[in-house]
């Protein structure tokens, strides 16, 4: 079992991450994918794409409509999001000062109110996950598309627009020393910087729940192949929220058009899933694979036009504990160029 150093806190209980820690290692890991050579999977070029490629789907947020994200290339460092049916307005860089909330999913914002885009975590994962570094995001609202296969069909549209190699050096960041951040649940993130100088990203997690989903840990490097594979596992909702959303969820702008189902989430009870993913053991890891990826490389993807080094450790952390580590990573001048 790995062992890491939990470091200095930088914001939460000390004591309250120490305790959690102990219970972390005491968890089994489910899952193993490490590189088998420790060489760095990406190019040292900075990547972008060749050409565009479209992916449309039923609207997260207003299911009722079809809605479309187009992969496009890009000169600027960085991924960026340009809102077609908002022509007056600036595109938004993803990077963590343009996040407007965390509470339910990413939304990044800058300029005019209505210049945003809900639910970019499952998008600029790929940033990380994929390893492309300048992208433009052409959409033509800010309510993007939702899919069955999660994420991979962004995938396969990434890779139908071919990912290509540029110029210039890609430029990674990394923590000056061992940090930790605690929530207010018993959950962490640590960050740890990158050992002699190597450029991978490893990240260790574990979640804890009191349903059907119980304890699960996966430890891995992020490679394009762990990312793709990873990138099926949807998110997750209860049986209660499920109901409640479709039934008294109607009464409320936030929940009444939803254009989830149950093919597009993994819904769970204490007892049951409805039709889960990933089988490994007696387990089925779709929730810790979904969080690891899809939600924890979304919040690493926000340093901006950067490449994220190191490691990280993530035990029942969601998406407001993220977020607020990489602000504070920035707030406390914690990150040095590698």
């Amino acid at each position: 079992m790995p062992s890491y150093t939990v470091g200095k806190t930088v914001f939460g209980s000390a004591a309250s991450i120490a305790a959690s820690y102990e219970r972390f290692c005491r968890q089994p890991i489910d899952e193993v994918r490490l590189s088998q050579d420790g060489a760095y999977a990406y190019p040292l070029k900075r990547r972008t794409l060749a050409g565009e490629a479209a992916v449309a789907g039923v609207g997260t947020f207003k299911g009722s409509e079809k809605q479309t994200i187009t992969f496009a290339p890009s000169t600027r460092p960085g991924w960026w999001i340009r809102r077609m049916d908002l022509p007056e307005q600036l595109d938004t860089q993803m990077d963590i000062s343009n996040l407007w909330t965390s509470a339910q999913n990413l939304v990044m914002r800058s300029g005019s109110p209505h210049n945003y885009l809900r639910m970019v975590e499952h998008i600029v994962a790929l940033k990380c996950g994929m390893g492309v570094d300048d992208v433009l995001l052409k959409v033509n609202s800010g309510d993007p598309p939702l899919f069955d296969q999660s994420s991979l069909p962004l995938v396969k549209a990434m890779e139908h627009a071919k990912i290509v190699e540029t110029d210039a050096d890609a430029t990674f960041v990394t923590v000056k020393e061992p940090v930790a951040f605690g929530g207010r649940r018993g959950d962490f993130l640590l960050f740890l910087p990158a050992e002699n100088g190597e450029k991978r990203l490893r990240v260790d997690c574990a979640i804890s729940w009191n349903t059907i989903i119980g304890q699960q840990r996966v430890l891995f490097d992020v490679t394009p192949d762990t990312f793709r594979y990873a990138a099926l596992a949807r998110t997750n909702a209860t049986r209660k929220q499920y109901v409640m959303a479709k039934t008294i969820g109607k009464l409320f702008a936030a929940t009444r058009n939803w254009g989830y189902n149950d093919r597009n989430i993994l819904i769970h009870g204490r007892r049951f899933y409805t039709q889960p993913r990933f089988p490994v053991g007696d387990k089925f890891l779709e929730p810790v694979w979904h969080r690891a990826t899809l939600d924890l490389l979304a919040a690493i993807a926000l340093t901006g036009s950067h490449r994220f080094a190191g490691t990280v450790v993530s035990y029942r952390a969601g998406h407001t504990l993220d977020c607020d580590a990489i602000r504070a990573l920035y707030r406390n001048d914690l990150l040095c160029s590698l």
